[in-house]
Formats: structure tokens, C-alpha cells, sequence
């Protein structure tokens, strides 16, 4: 095998073993800096040995078991200097069982640990895509627009003070877990959102590994909780979307836009599955439980899903929903969503007028400077679309967007 495979076998174990690796040495150890340590000693240890000696059969219970050697000699190293000879006899006794909560699953386990209540929600959502993600800092902290040495500084805290306060390595119990899931819900979007449209350069524009695994996640959260609409809502969204992963980046590497997208390559079985969780929620909807923030936004993917063209989109549908969630969460970014609707209902003119109104909060989003230049472009304005997409290109962070963006700046007269 060449160093080329090698590397690519590398590079795919680490997306899809990364969170069982750390899950199962968090829990056997109960230290998330051992066990983030030895993981990435792991799959350093790899990259060295296997252009060598190969790719093993099984990669991820041999990163496992290397990790575990490596967590070992660093805890016999630190007991050697403390001299705590029975802290390091207990790495070779059993571990006496503790409650695993709702549901033993060494992942989820590790979704909540990060997003504990105690954490504010930036740092759970940066921990979680280090240590559920496996992203690395610097990928973090381009997604959060901030130093990277802020964000480890952001990310040490966060393990200091999940040790210190000893928050243990279990699902909360069943009656605990509802007043916990909105955060988790929380965290696992921002990490689909990171998989469907990964911010750094240097990554694939798409990753399926942290698609999948918050749709896995959520399932299993589903499980749990099935009468809980949000959780219902937020997997029903999330099928929806990564349906149509498949058409979204063309051969040439470029961001697909939802209007050109070929419809006959959409993954038929998730829409299948998304629209019956939407169906589910409408009929519970009708005996007077208000929708939330998940549902309503799935029914406006289930709208888009629905069309077999773009002409076919009931885009009065689509506004009147983003209406509703407006109400609920009247946030920048909804209300930018919203003026897409406009536009295609009353006309890029009014739609742009709503746009203008949110360059406070959001001058430094740039969907929202690719929403104008396209607004822009539509009323023949191309002097300032050009000044638009100029600036979301210099914004953008994903390598098949900024091909999108260059392309349609390049297209004006």
C-alpha cells in the first residue's frame, strides 16, 4: 500500500473511530485531557507506523488498544511523580460499574459531559466538535471567528472545570434528560450544520463523518424521548437536509445551489423518513401542541423536498412558516431566510430593503453578504453585487462555497 492509501486510511479512521476512541477512554479513565492526549498519540503512532507495518484489519480496536498504552504510560508517568502507587494499580483493576444513565452508549455519554448545563453554550459546542468531532482547534476556532489560542484557552477551561466539579460520565437519568436535551439539541445542529458545510479550508467542503453522526445521535436521543416533538423535528431536519447532500458539490469541487441541484440524485429513503416525522408533528400540531424551533424548520426543508422543481416550491408556504418562527426565534438569521421567500413572493426590490436592515447584526455573516450580491445581481445593481460578493468570499471559510461565489461574481456583466 502507498504512502498515498496509507494516508487516506489515516485520514478516514480518524473520521469515523475519533469519538469511539476518546468515548472509551473517558470512560474507562475519567479524564477528557488523557483521554483527547492518548487519542491523538493514536493516530500520531499511526500515521508513523502503518506506511510501515500497514493498515491493521480492525483500525479503530487497534487505535483503541494503542491509546489505551499511551493513557497508561502517562498516568504511570504522573503517578511516579506524585507517588500514587494506588491510582496506578487501578488502571489494571476492573472498574467498578457506575450507572450509565438512560441509555449506555459511550458517544452519548460523551454529548453530554460536553454539553453540561455548567458550560456556556459556545464552549459546549466547542468541545463537543473536539472531542465528538475530532476537529482540530484551528478548525474550531475559524468556525467561531476567533484566535486560536483563545479557543484552546476556551476548550482547557471547559475539561478543568468538567474535573473539578466531577461531572460524571453518564446519560442523565429519564427524568432528569428533558430539562438537559434542548442544549444537547443545540450542540448536535451546530455540528451537522459543521459537517454539511465545513468551515475550514484546509477539510473537505462536506464531511458525511459529523453528518452522520449527529443524525446517530439524535436517534438515539429519539429513543429516549419519543414523545418529545424537538427531538422529533431536529432528526426529521437534519434527514432532510443530508438528503441532499448528494447533489449539493459538483465534480469540480463547487458548492451547488438548492435552485440548480439535481432532484433525481436526492437520497429518496431519508426524504421518505423526514417527511413521515413532519406528518407525525402537523397531526400533533393539530390537537394544539405549538410547534417548535426543529419542526417548523423541517416543514419548510419538507416544502423544498416536496418540489420536483424549483418552480413547483410553495414559497407561501415557506414565508408563512418562517413567519411563525419568527415569532418564536426572532433572530438576524431567520429573518435573512425569510427575505429569501420575499424575494421569490414580492421581489428582490422589497426582500433587499428587509436585508439592508440587518447589515448591524450581521456584517460579518457571509450568507448574508451572498444574499445581497444575489439580491443585487437580480436588479441589474452589478457594481455593488460584485462589492457584495467580494466581501462573502473573503468571509467564506468553505473551499466548494467560495468556488460558488467566485463563479457567480465572475458571471456579472
Amino acid at each position: 500500500m502507498n504512502r498515498a492509501n496509507v494516508r487516506e486510511a489515516v485520514s478516514r479512521a480518524h473520521h469515523e473511530e475519533w469519538a469511539r476512541v476518546v468515548a472509551a477512554l473517558t470512560r474507562r479513565f475519567g479524564d477528557l485531557d488523557i483521554a483527547e492526549e492518548a487519542a491523538a498519540e493514536a493516530f500520531a503512532t499511526a500515521v508513523e507506523r502503518w506506511p510501515t507495518d500497514g493498515v491493521p484489519p480492525n483500525p479503530g480496536a487497534w487505535l483503541t488498544t494503542t491509546a489505551n498504552r499511551k493513557a497508561i504510560d502517562r498516568i504511570r508517568r504522573e503517578n511516579k511523580r506524585d507517588d500514587k502507587h494506588k491510582e496506578a494499580q487501578m488502571v489494571y483493576d476492573a472498574d467498578p460499574p457506575e450507572p450509565v444513565g438512560a441509555i449506555d452508549d459511550d458517544r452519548l455519554r460523551l454529548i453530554f459531559i460536553c454539553c453540561h448545563p455548567s458550560l456556556a453554550m459556545r464552549t459546549r459546542v466547542a468541545l463537543t466538535l473536539r472531542m465528538v468531532g475530532g476537529l482540530t482547534v484551528p478548525e474550531i476556532a475559524r468556525a467561531y471567528l476567533v484566535a486560536e489560542t483563545a479557543m484552546e484557552r476556551r476548550i482547557t477551561r471547559a475539561k478543568t472545570k468538567i474535573k473539578a466539579a466531577r461531572i460524571p460520565y453518564r446519560v442523565p437519568s429519564t427524568e432528569d434528560l428533558p430539562a438537559r436535551v434542548s442544549g444537547v439539541l443545540t450542540v448536535l445542529f451546530l455540528v451537522f450544520n459543521e459537517g454539511y458545510l465545513a468551515t475550514g479550508p484546509d477539510t473537505d467542503p462536506v464531511r458525511h463523518d459529523l453528518t452522520a453522526e449527529a443524525i446517530r445521535l439524535t436517534r438515539l436521543i429519539r429513543a429516549l424521548l419519543p414523545d418529545d416533538g424537538e427531538v422529533a423535528g431536529l432528526l426529521a431536519l437534519m434527514l432532510l437536509i443530508e438528503a441532499r447532500r448528494p447533489a449539493r458539490v459538483s465534480g469540480s469541487g463547487e458548492l451547488v445551489a438548492l435552485d440548480e441541484q439535481d432532484r433525481g440524485a436526492w437520497d429518496v429513503a431519508l426524504i421518505a423518513e423526514g417527511h413521515r416525522l413532519v406528518r407525525e408533528r402537523l397531526a400533533a400540531a393539530a390537537t394544539g401542541l405549538a410547534p417548535g424551533r426543529y419542526q417548523i424548520l423541517a416543514a419548510i426543508n419538507a416544502i423544498h423536498t416536496s418540489a420536483r422543481d424549483v418552480r413547483d416550491t410553495d414559497w407561501s408556504q415557506v414565508l408563512a412558516l418562517y413567519n411563525q418562527l419568527a415569532r418564536l426565534d426572532p433572530s438576524p438569521v431567520i429573518a435573512l431566510n425569510r427575505a429569501i421567500a420575499v424575494a421569490e413572493l414580492d421581489g428582490p426590490e422589497v426582500a433587499l430593503a428587509a436585508v439592508n436592515r440587518l447589515d448591524g447584526a450581521l456584517a460579518d455573516y457571509h450568507a448574508y453578504h451572498a444574499t445581497r450580491a444575489d439580491l443585487l445581481r437580480r436588479l441589474g445593481r452589478s457594481q455593488q453585487s460584485r462589492a457584495a460578493y467580494d466581501k462573502a468570499i473573503e468571509l467564506a471559510g468553505n473551499t466548494a462555497e467560495t468556488a460558488y461565489l467566485t463563479r457567480r461574481r465572475d458571471q456579472l456583466r
